[in-house]
């Protein structure tokens, strides 16, 4: 039987960060399934730095998801995603986002977050309390805040939980995701 992946999102999450997960999983032979706020198609966004002090945003693809939060049974599934961009920001919000979360800490499950996943993570940081992760560098406080360690590093792994810290790190993180879901 197929492993089960899902992925939390929603609009505005950063392009490369869904696409990538999302094709590389399905290339093992994983069943992917992208949960979001509500079922619809989502519209990804492009971070890039050309010239200013932070990053600039532009449209990206637009993607599907087949279920929406409240749908989500986080039992059937063998391992999570976040994938950052924008999106972290207004999901971990939602009230069944923290439970959906929370499950795959309890159960020793893979968990992969990068980039701005860190704010959905904030969301149960009873789980980060003395673990070590990386993320996007404008996340360290909350790292921090939820009492986790910030690795100023490109890739984390420790335990169940894999790390990156933005989307030219995606190549290493699935590879140390997949390795763990094995």
């Amino acid at each position: 039987m197929a492993k089960k992946v899902l992925l939390l999102a929603g609009d505005a999450v950063e392009a490369l960060e869904i696409y990538y997960p999302y094709f590389r999983c399905i290339e093992e032979g994983y069943d992917v399934q992208i949960a979001a706020p509500s079922k619809k198609k989502l519209q990804t966004v492009v971070h890039d730095f050309v010239g200013w002090d932070t990053y600039t945003e532009s449209k990206g693809y637009m993607i599907e998801a087949q279920l929406s939060f409240d749908e989500v049974n986080p039992e059937e599934y063998d391992g999570l995603i976040i994938p950052g961009g924008r999106a972290p920001e207004y999901i971990r919000l939602d009230e069944h986002v923290p439970k959906i979360v929370a499950h795959f800490f309890e159960a020793n499950k893979p968990v992969g977050a990068i980039c701005h996943a860190t704010l959905v993570l904030s969301t149960v940081h009873q789980y980060l309390k003395g673990r070590e992760l990386t993320a996007y560098i404008a996340c360290k406080p909350d790292v921090e805040a939820a009492g986790a360690t910030y690795i100023n590093e490109p890739l984390h792994v420790q335990g169940n939980l894999v790390s990156g810290h933005a989307w030219p790190d995606l190549p290493g993180f699935m590879k140390e995701f997949i390795k763990i879901l094995a």
